[in-house]
């Protein structure tokens, strides 16, 4: 077996899990509207580089969480369910990323069932490269550390992802470094860090848009398990049925991707374009598995229709007048072509109203096991009414294409999953998952007595500031710094003010 390089991607210093970034990334919203949504029935992986060779030293302590007897302890020396042990040696970055994924105090999932905590190579030489069963089933792993590049260890944590449908979450790099295995494989969740001035960068070192998400943190490696705990809820929702029942493959490790890249916030400066899905610093923005979970409980949506043209022909609009019921969803199936046909599914919009809307929308597939290239699909977005295309992601080199447009028009649209056919191509059916919103945000503003004004707005989705402004020539906004009391019964966000005499107006702003 080839022995990889392994680097703790860390800051100097001590990384200290912060409630308020629960806060940013929708874990407390999420929590009272819905309390028992903490990772429950989930089991997890935690895989750790050494800190010191001598003693082998990778373990996060058990303290850190709501139980003693939560976590199992594997190393080339043995394994241990008890702590201390003979098979390793208690390490401060463990210490710090499990109080990020699953700590008592500040994580995102605390109520994880189970969690085999590895050394990381032994993890990536005994179980990864092999292709061994995924230890207690876990679907789910956070790994808070870099190797060397290679598109070797890309491949192999991709054949097993798309072997054993497990979701790796893994930190981008260090500080103001170019991404890196594993965050550079196709099929995992590459992380980077949305709160400091010199974050992992991409490209990958093929062109690919990496990171995926970013979160906040000291440095990666405490910004990847914030996304590995919303991975952990987000599983449990999917488990427990929140997207509707016969929606099993909610729990599909491309469905729980497309959430959480569709979920995330864009944060100021992000940006994309057709051949490069997402920004190469911010991938598709900050983590936020409130919004990501009411994705889920959109249901799962068939496209209304299919066509079929010929390879790299003009995309003629379908026919069918029949429009998705829910403007906010995903769907996961699988789209077929021949060597000379390119397969369209056709979801169809209304988009009432007067006012702009924000669509997002991402598509995500895997590379195949034992395969080097990919199925090439596209994700295109029309408008019915005089056919013209709108928007396009169409990258060559990625596995994921994303669309995000802050002000689209109402009006009835075609959102449109392509997949090209080819000699080249590398099968003829692909499973992909598609996950979109469309919303526009109304904003309320009522007198509830002579001198107090009321401001509502929805709890869905989140990630919005209220702002004011005494005058619209010109306007000087400003955050309204007035706590926002959430309404767990209607969903609603509301802000009291003291009504003044002179004239104010208000807008929501994200970010």
């Amino acid at each position: 077996m080839i022995k990889f390089s392994i680097s703790i991607c860390v800051l100097l210093g001590l990384a200290v899990a912060r409630a308020g970034n629960l806060d940013t990334i929708g874990v407390t919203l999420l929590r009272t509207l819905d309390p028992a949504l903490r990772g429950n029935g989930v089991n997890i992986v935690l895989v750790e580089a050494l800190e010191t060779a001598n003693p082998p030293a990778f373990q996060a302590n058990p303290s850190i969480a709501q139980s003693s007897n939560l976590i199992t302890f594997h190393s080339g020396l043995g394994t241990s369910s008890v702590f201390p042990n003979n098979v390793g040696a208690e390490s401060g970055h463990a210490n710090n990323v499990a109080a990020h994924f699953f700590g008592t105090f500040a994580g995102v999932a605390p109520e994880v069932s189970q969690v085999d905590n590895y050394e990381a190579g032994f993890f990536f030489n005994s179980v990864v490269a092999p292709l061994a069963s995924p230890p207690s089933s876990a679907r789910i792993v956070n790994q808070s550390f870099i190797f060397q590049q290679s598109s070797d260890v890309e491949q192999i944590y991709d054949d097993y992802a798309s072997r054993y449908n497990v979701l790796f979450v893994s930190g981008a790099s260090f500080i103001a470094g170019q991404v890196r295995p594993a965050a550079s494989a196709y099929n995992g969740i590459g992380v980077g860090v949305s709160d400091i001035s010199n974050p992992p960068f991409g490209p990958t070192l093929d062109g690919r848009c990496k990171p995926d998400l970013v979160a906040p943190g000291a440095a990666a490696s405490f910004s990847t398990p914030y996304v590995a705990g919303s991975a952990a809820v987000l599983l449990q929702a999917a488990l427990r049925g929140d997207a509707g029942p016969g929606t099993s493959s909610a729990t599909n490790l491309i469905t729980l991707k497309a959430l959480l890249l569709n979920g995330a916030i864009k944060p100021t400066g992000w940006t994309n374009s057709p051949t490069a899905p997402l920004d190469h610093r911010k991938g598709a923005g900050v983590v936020n598995v409130f919004n990501s979970r009411n994705q889920l409980k959109g249901g799962k949506h068939a496209p209304v229709e299919t066509t079929t043209v010929t390879t790299q022909a003009l995309q003629w609009p379908g026919t069918n007048l029949n429009n998705l019921a829910s403007t906010v969803g995903w769907d996961d199936r699988e789209i077929t072509t021949s060597t000379n046909t390119d397969e369209i599914n056709h979801y169809y919009f209304h988009l009432p109203g007067s006012n702009a809307y924000t669509l997002t929308a991402t598509l995500v597939w895997n590379r195949q096991q034992n395969q080097t290239n990919l199925n090439d699909l596209n994700l295109f977005l029309y408008d019915i009414s005089n056919s013209n295309q709108f928007a396009a992601s169409v990258s060559l080199v990625d596995n994921v294409e994303h669309l995000w447009l802050p002000q689209l028009p109402p009006g009835r649209y075609d959102l449109r999953v392509l997949k090209r056919g080819s000699t080249n191509q590398v099968s003829a059916a692909e499973t992909y998952a598609l996950a979109f919103e469309f919303f526009n945000l109304p904003l309320e503003i009522a007198l509830t007595n002579e001198t107090t004004l009321a401001l509502t707005w929805p709890v869905v989705p989140t990630g919005f500031t209220l702002f004011s402004t005494p005058s619209l020539t010109p306007p000087i906004w400003t955050a309204v710094n007035t706590p926002v009391l959430v309404d767990t019964n209607t969903a609603q966000n509301s802000v009291l003010l003291p009504a003044e005499a002179s004239s104010q107006f208000f807008r929501l702003q994200r970010p």
